[in-house]
């Protein structure tokens, strides 16, 4: 039986993507594992590789083309022996019939077009559960259900092999929304002016229309969700840099046979990850109806990239020296430079900084990025007239950072606890390490 191959979600927030390449041709046979495919997501461009065997008989979307939606047919599969003949109406809607045809002759046509793959199924928690087109089809016809199976293909995806020969059970019911006695409120309708509205302003004016790519239309989504939904609160201090440039002259030059050079940036890395090991109750990030509190200071730092951003996380941070953490950022900056970060490496984590100091920023106030807790926003380290403790004045490098916080995760208190503690680090950087 032909099977539609669908475009796959490579990621949980993705709704489309383009597709890059074909990596294959029409009349070729491929095996599960066989990467078949370039994908482009909103974040990176990522390889699909094929779940079930046979030989790719239509090719339904061409490469290049952009805004395919996940769970679209992109080709057909042919199983062994089959011919094009098992290709009739998959990939396009059956005609409509026409006012001459006879009913009787209109049903046949409808009943003799090929069954398409039940839809992707859903776990009763609300995730999607990835199963190939056939082994959706197979578990469909047992009356298996898939939730409660687990997959031995790619990335443990549903494959043919694991359902053909389990046991038939029945499928556990969806739970039943509860009728309630008023109706749901609807959406919020888009403020702003729109599109039009906005080319009519400057109709008189030259300029260039320039298109949204994938990654713009995301960051322009999540950061209007997250400054609507999420109370923010700002708390901000100066940080006296000169402990930790010294040191971080030393270790370097001592670090010099070995390749490693030492950031500013490793060191506040390093600092916020031990913080919310000293501040546990703000290591935690938003998840709906509950906080979860995590045990690993996983910390995402943000990448500017041509056209966006990308927040590359490095898990168990307070676990690993600064040398580690300076090679560990550098490979991930590099990475999400080329859009070549996996979606591991650039989801998850609890707490975030963004640096742009080195761009002369002075200070800047940072929107949270959920479901993380905060995002530290650091500025440039510059030369300025301080008291010193002995009550003269003296001159010191000063670096301004303000804590963007969410208020339903980190109370007020307990943020200035773990902005106190980064300074603490900051400020002591031996103490740091030790």
């Amino acid at each position: 039986m032909a099977i539609e191959l669908l475009m796959p979600a490579l990621s949980p927030t993705m709704e489309e993507g383009t597709l890059a390449k074909w990596l294959v041709k029409e009349g070729d046979t491929i095996s599960s594992g066989d990467v078949i495919a370039e994908i482009e997501t909103d974040k990176a461009t990522m390889e699909f590789e094929a779940v079930d065997e046979g030989v790719i008989g239509k090719i339904l979307v061409a490469e290049g083309t952009e805004g395919v939606k996940v769970n679209a047919a992109i080709a057909i599969l042919l199983e062994e022996g089959e011919d094009a003949s098992a290709m009739d109406n998959m990939g396009a809607a059956p005609a409509p019939a026409t006012a001459e045809a006879a009913p009787a002759e209109a049903s046949k046509a409808e009943a003799s077009a090929a069954t398409p793959a039940p839809a992707a199924p859903v776990a009763a928690s609300g995730e999607r559960i990835f199963a190939s087109p056939l082994a959706r089809r197979i578990a469909a016809q047992k009356g298996l259900d898939l939730a409660t199976m687990s997959g031995s293909g790619p990335k443990g995806r549903i494959v043919k092999a694991d359902v053909e020969n389990a046991t038939a059970a029945p499928k556990a019911e969806a739970p039943k929304a509860a009728a309630t006695s008023e109706a749901a409120p609807a959406k919020a309708a888009p403020t702003g002016p729109t599109a039009d509205m906005v080319a009519k302003m400057y109709a008189d004016r030259a300029y260039e229309e320039i298109k949204l790519d994938g990654m713009r239309k995301t960051i322009a989504a999540r950061l209007t969700e997250a400054k609507q939904t999420i109370p923010h609160f700002y708390l901000r201090r100066d940080i006296k840099l000169d402990a930790l440039l010294k040191f971080r002259a030393e270790l370097n030059h001592q670090l010099t046979g070995k390749g490693v050079k030492l950031s500013v940036n490793d060191f506040i890395i390093k600092a916020v990850a031990n913080a919310l090991q000293e501040v546990p109750e703000a290591n935690a990030v938003w998840a709906g109806d509950r906080v979860l509190q995590m045990k690993s200071s996983d910390v995402a730092v943000a990448v500017a990239i041509e056209g966006g951003l990308f927040t590359p996380v490095l898990r168990d941070s307070d676990m690993k020296s600064l040398s580690t953490l300076s090679k560990e950022m550098k490979d991930l900056a590099h990475r999400a430079r080329d859009r070549k970060l996996a979606p591991h490496e650039y989801q998850g984590g609890s707490f975030a900084i963004s640096n742009l100091g080195m761009f002369g920023i002075d200070n800047f106030d940072a929107i949270v990025n959920p479901p993380h807790a905060g995002i530290l926003a650091v500025g440039a380290g510059v030369k300025k007239p301080v008291v010193g403790d002995d009550g003269e004045l003296t001159v010191a490098t000063v670096m301004s950072v303000t804590m963007s916080v969410d208020h339903r995760v980190i109370d007020g208190a307990l943020g200035a606890n773990l902005l106190k503690a980064i300074v603490d680090n900051l400020e002591n950087p031996v103490a740091m390490l030790a």
